[in-house]
């Protein structure tokens, strides 16, 4: 038996943390609209308009409990082989992935320059990601 300890993140073959650009990050969040607009549409309509309240907050329970369950990722992300991360490279608690969606709020009112710096920084964090202290790697 091998008492050799686990790396903290999802490392590269290389043993080097390979983060998320931008543009992978971005077609993540177009499945997940997806994904969040049917869900909302279908309980919106299954339940004559009453599910328009609870719709509100789908998308924020869908990436809260997903980003803390064992996939680190919502299915937009998943499908794009990317997870979200602490800092230390571990899962993220459900308060923390609460609070990186209530960020986001921050990140798209200041013209959605707090998403487009996940381009230029040199962990890929957007705004939300910082304030939150996560990252997101390649899996």
């Amino acid at each position: 038996m091998s008492l050799q300890s686990k790396p903290a993140g999802p490392v590269a073959a290389t043993g080097v943390t390979v983060y998320a650009g931008f543009w992978i990050r971005f077609l993540a969040f177009v499945i997940d609209i997806v994904v969040v607009s049917l869900v909302g549409g279908l309980l919106a309509a299954g339940s004559f308009g009453v599910g328009v309240v609870i719709s509100f907050f789908i998308p924020w329970l869908y990436e809260a409990f997903m980003l803390s369950s064992e996939w680190q990722a919502t299915v937009g992300k998943r499908a794009m082989s990317i997870v979200v991360t602490g800092t230390n490279g571990g899962r993220i608690s459900f308060a923390r992935a609460t609070g990186r969606h209530f960020a986001k709020i921050l990140s798209a009112c200041i013209i959605f320059i707090g998403f487009i710096m996940a381009a230029f920084t040199a962990r890929k964090q957007a705004l939300h990601d910082m304030i939150a202290e996560t990252l997101v790697v390649r899996r």
